[in-house]
């Protein structure tokens, strides 16, 4: 089971976007994610007719490393670490380090 994943709500911690929210589009197996709207880069596109794509300079999302972000507790309003949990019944959670309480429902 994996700390973040797909949908969720995280801070970044670090870089230009420091303390920006957003939604994780995206898990990649590098150990990397990518955030909906924020870490944009600029990339230089060259049009082609063929394939209805016009050039320009587009913003694009690019990955962000996960020990960069942290997902959001919306009972403290902050951004916490997760750690994993197995509870009695045997099923897998993820956790709230600082606060102590489960992530998932």
């Amino acid at each position: 089971m994996k700390r973040l994943r797909k949908g969720d709500q995280v801070v970044v911690l670090s870089g230009r976007d420091k303390g920006r929210k957003g939604a994780i589009v995206q898990v990649l197996p590098s150990g990397h994610v990518v955030v909906e709207g924020l870490n944009l880069a600029k990339k230089h596109q060259r049009p082609n007719p063929q394939r209805n794509v016009t050039g320009g300079i587009m913003q694009k999302e690019a990955p962000i490393h996960v020990s960069n972000v942290a997902l959001f507790n919306a009972g403290s309003g902050k951004g916490e670490r997760v750690g994993l949990r197995t509870l009695e019944d045997g099923r897998k959670v993820r956790f709230f380090k600082k606060a102590g309480e489960v992530a998932d429902v």
